[in-house]
Formats: C-alpha cells, sequence, structure tokens
C-alpha cells in the first residue's frame, strides 16, 4: 500500500485494487499537484462537507464512477447529485472491498456553499479510521483539541495519522502536538496548513516537537510505503 499527500488535507491510498481519494480539493488549491481532469479514482472518502474538501469530489466520481463515502447527511445530498454514494454516520463502521471505513467525532463544522451561494448542511463532520490491508490509517479530518483522540489513540493501532495544524478552523501546532501524544501513531503527518495566509504555519518545527512516534512531513507529492 501507498500513502501519498497533496497538500491542504488530500491523500491518496493506492492498494493493489484500489485507488482512494481522501478530501480531493484540488481546482484552486496551488498547493496540489494533481490533476482533476485526469486523477484516477475508484473511492473519495470525505470528512465533511466545506468546499475545500470536498472540492472536486463531482468531477472525479462521475469521470471514475467512483464510490463516494461520506457523512449522511452529505452522502444524500451529492447521491442527488447523480453520485453513486454510501452514507455513514459518527461511531459507525462498514467493511467495503476496498477496507473498513470508521467515522470519528470531529469537532468543527460541515456545510457545502454553491456556486449561487446558498449554503446545504453536511451533517457532523468527523474523522476517518481507515483500514487497508491490515494497516489502520487516522485522517482526523478539520477539528479541535477534543480528549476522545486518546481513546482513539487506545483503541486502535494507528499506523499513520494526518492530523491538522493550521489553527483559525482547526487546531493550532500546540494543540496539534497533544492530539499526536493522544493518538499514539507510529508516524504523524501535519495537513491543512499553509493553503492561505490565515493558515500559515511552520509543519518542520511541528514535526520535530512530536514526541510520541515520529513527526513527519510529507512534501507535495511524497509517498510512503506501509
Amino acid at each position: 500500500m501507498k500513502i501519498s499527500y497533496h497538500g491542504h488535507s488530500v491523500v491518496k491510498v493506492v492498494t493493489d485494487s484500489h485507488t482512494i481519494l481522501i478530501d480531493p480539493f484540488i481546482s484552486g488549491n496551488e498547493a496540489c499537484d494533481l490533476d482533476a481532469d485526469t486523477v484516477k479514482a475508484d473511492v473519495i472518502l470525505l470528512t465533511h462537507a466545506h468546499n475545500d474538501h470536498v472540492g472536486d469530489t463531482f468531477e472525479i466520481a462521475k469521470r471514475n464512477n467512483a464510490l463516494v463515502v461520506a457523512p449522511n447527511e452529505l452522502a444524500v445530498y451529492l447521491g442527488g447529485k447523480g453520485l453513486v454514494t454510501h452514507p455513514m454516520h459518527i461511531g459507525g463502521s462498514h467493511e467495503f472491498d476496498f477496507g473498513t471505513v470508521k467515522f470519528t467525532q470531529a469537532f468543527h463544522g460541515s456545510a457545502y456553499t454553491e456556486d449561487n451561494g446558498a449554503v446545504i448542511y453536511g451533517g457532523m463532520p468527523g474523522g476517518i479510521l481507515l483500514t487497508v490491508e491490515g494497516k489502520t490509517i487516522y485522517h482526523v479530518g478539520d477539528t479541535a483539541l477534543f480528549s476522545d483522540l486518546k481513546m482513539y489513540g487506545e483503541m486502535n493501532d494507528i499506523e499513520v495519522a494526518f492530523i491538522p495544524i493550521g489553527d483559525n478552523f482547526t487546531m493550532g501546532p500546540e494543540d496539534a502536538l497533544v492530539a499526536a501524544d493522544w493518538i499514539n501513531a507510529k508516524v504523524s503527518v501535519p495537513v491543512h496548513y499553509n493553503t492561505f495566509p490565515m493558515i500559515d504555519q511552520d509543519p518542520k518545527a511541528w514535526a520535530g516537537k512530536v514526541k510520541t512516534g515520529e513527526g513527519r512531513v510529507m512534501e507535495i507529492g511524497e509517498a510512503m510505503e506501509l
């Protein structure tokens, strides 16, 4: 299995049989190295409904006939737009042919803004525990620091955690260090930073302060093997 990072909160997981995209914010994301018109995906996982996470889901899913797994209200909305969806909710898990998905809590908002300015409620935001080929990846999603992250770390043997550090809209570096300690992943990777000025951070400084496991900055397009 190969996991790669593509700016903001975009993560790609490639297995022997599937390509999985998480929060594919590509168009309008200058940090992303992917091309929304050509990127392949069998599955798209969405943590919540904000436009900088739903991103290019419509176009990618239609072109690839990809399955979209998302919180219930967001999945219903996307299904109404013609996408193939699987709705889930916080605490629920489901075993798919590509692996197991479990949604965790996240303390944030979740609404999609259409081109005409209409705001569509997207249900509760979440994090995603993705278990593939016996390895668990935790995409924490957009969230504040909350104590149940410690419980998730205790309940799961997490290989890699993608943790937001940008501040203002999510937890900042100091809170994210606590989160990394609680989650107890073998590798903690900072995400959701430097996409725009309000969330500018120094990811290398953050990674160097991670005390539990390894803090690792993944450059845009960089991949790791699990």
